[in-house]
């Protein structure tokens, strides 16, 4: 996804960009650091002859704009901290081919190493090869035609033969970046659908949704409109009483009053008079974190069949995990990249607003928090618990959830009481940090699936399906990728116990020509959701602002039910 230098999000300059002004309206530069880039593109031009500023101005100046691309972390690899920051963007090899030809004396002028300016002037297969991106779909220029990367991409129509055919209804639309729905287990059958900039609407069985919403505190949530940014409202549960006892659970991103951005996880009740508003005054802070940068935050709250809650943190941000000798998710004394287990039904003798259950894995280690339940996690977004099967009640609690990979692998886990999910030691099944990956005392827990860049960008974990209406999907985990749209589902050979992946196809017009049916659906997945009869639905949206109300609910319909 778009993302700056800094790993923060792209934004909207407040100052018009004299120099890099193909980035004016959306990018990764203000007017400091654009002037700071003209300086330099100045400075280099002095040393280039009158024919060489007709012949290689507008290379030169391309290449030193990519900074302030939205794209400028994929495209100077700075995912990938085991290669230096690069001094040049990646460059496609036809475009690095064209440039070698006509401007090979600049390079010196761009790079700093003597060693390789020489290489580089008289090699061009060196030269390219240098700059060649391990992510071919951000080499510039071609991430500025890339059809994959547009924002502005609208629907995504696929019917490929062996794969899965669905049908889709729309159930709400109009929605800013939709993060979660969850229904509240009270036998109203009402959705929840919460938006990334901190406001909570309440629809209800008939599809209508509520004039006033169920929460808004879009007044604190730290969210903003720029594509990419991660932050703002990331999670809801309701606890398992809550017909009961009216509380309600809430993670988001904000600032606190020293300027820190942190996560916070919070109890609220519901209105004393109106069951369907939130009493906002009753917020009760149960955990905050501090954030170290602006990506992975985490942000899936659950209850398992156990009764106790589940927490999703992500490693901290930046890219690598860079936090310590062993990052913050291998490090069980830190909350950060963590699954994190509390019993939100009592306090702790140390003041708490919150006990730990006592069969928490790492309650007699010293060394780690007790609040820890599994680790080795990169920024897990969006985990489920299986309900199990309507008759055998087989699978019932088991957590899956998908963990967005560094710049390689995706993967789906289950989580297990104490396991370790590789990170950073490990991206997918493969070595990331080799040191740690080749420690025998690793024993992490391998995903039951992963894939490639090739396929996807951005996992979004989905639910494995329980419902009635569509009896053909019992026990088929389904998922979805951010980046592409590209829906799938995993199915479990009961003998070997591995999963076999099965595409997900929207089907033709002609098949979802029911009233109601579509066969179409906006494209970035940004989350699953399960309603109170166990059916399966998604949402996502065309464009992904927070501030953009492009967002839709879709519910899944088999045809051939």
């Amino acid at each position: 996804h778009p993302q700056c230098l800094d790993y923060g999000p792209p934004f909207q300059p407040p100052f018009h960009l004299e120099f890099c002004s193909a980035y004016d309206t959306f990018g990764c530069c203000d007017q400091e650091r654009d002037n700071s880039i003209a300086a330099k593109y100045w400075d280099i031009m002095d040393y280039i002859d009158p024919r060489g500023h007709k012949l290689c101005g507008k290379y030169i100046k391309d290449i030193l704009c990519q900074e302030c691309s939205p794209y400028a972390a994929h495209l100077y690899d700075a995912e990938n901290p085991r290669t230096p920051l690069r001094s040049l963007p990646g460059l496609c090899f036809d475009y690095c081919s064209e440039f070698h030809f006509n401007c090979h004396s600049a390079i010196s002028l761009l790079m700093s190493d003597k060693h390789i300016q020489e290489c580089c002037e008289t090699n061009k297969t060196y030269f390219c090869n240098l700059l060649h991106l391990h992510e071919e779909d951000y080499c510039f220029p071609n991430v500025l035609k890339n059809t994959a990367l547009n924002r502005h991409l609208g629907s995504v129509v696929e019917d490929r033969k062996g794969c899965l055919q669905l049908c889709l209804t729309e159930v709400a639309n109009g929605l800013r970046n939709p993060v979660l729905m969850v229904h509240a287990n009270d036998r109203t059958h009402r959705m929840f659908i919460a938006e990334q900039v901190g406001v909570i609407w309440v629809y209800l069985p008939d599809g209508s949704r509520l004039e006033e919403p169920f929460l808004d505190i879009k007044s604190i949530v730290l969210a903003t409109p720029w594509i990419g940014d991660e932050r703002g409202f990331l999670g809801m549960a309701f606890h398992p009483k809550y017909k009961y006892n009216g509380k309600f659970y809430i993670y988001y991103s904000y600032v606190d009053k020293n300027r820190v951005e942190k996560i916070r996880i919070s109890e609220l009740k519901v209105s004393a008079s109106d069951v369907n508003k939130a009493d906002p005054l009753s917020e009760r802070n149960l955990l905050e974190l501090e954030e170290p940068a602006a990506n992975h935050n985490g942000g899936q709250l659950l209850f398992g069949v156990d009764g106790y809650m589940y927490i999703f943190t992500g490693d901290g941000g930046k890219a690598g995990d860079p936090f310590g000798k062993f990052g913050n998710a291998q490090n069980k004394s830190t909350l950060l990249g963590k699954v994190l287990r509390i019993d939100v039904d009592g306090k702790s003798p140390d003041g708490k607003p919150y006990c730990i259950p006592p069969d928490n894995p790492f309650v007699s280690d010293p060394k780690a928090c007790p609040e820890v339940y599994a680790y080795g996690v990169r920024n897990m977004w969006r985990c489920a618990v299986d309900r199990g099967d309507p008759v055998t009640k087989k699978g019932r609690g088991r957590i899956f959830c998908g963990d967005v990979g560094q710049n390689r692998f995706e993967e789906i886990d289950i989580i297990v009481k104490g396991g370790n999910y590789g990170w950073r030691a490990k991206e997918g099944f493969e070595c990331y940090d080799k040191k740690l990956c080749h420690n025998s005392s690793l024993d992490d827990i391998l995903p039951i699936f992963a894939y490639g860049r090739n396929v996807g960008k951005s996992v979004t974990g989905g639910y494995v399906y329980r419902g009635c209406e569509s009896p053909n999907l019992n026990g088929l985990y389904i998922f979805g990728d951010f980046m592409n749209g590209r829906l799938t589902a995993l199915q479990e050979d009961e003998n070997t116990r591995k999963w076999k992946k099965q595409n997900i196809c929207i089907s033709s017009t002609r098949t979802c020509a029911f009233p109601g049916m579509i066969s179409s659906y906006s494209k970035f997945i940004i989350s699953f959701a399960e309603d109170e009869a166990g059916e399966l639905y998604f949402m996502s949206t065309s464009y992904p602002s927070a501030y953009v109300p492009h967002g839709s609910l879709y519910k899944f319909i088999d045809p051939a039910r």
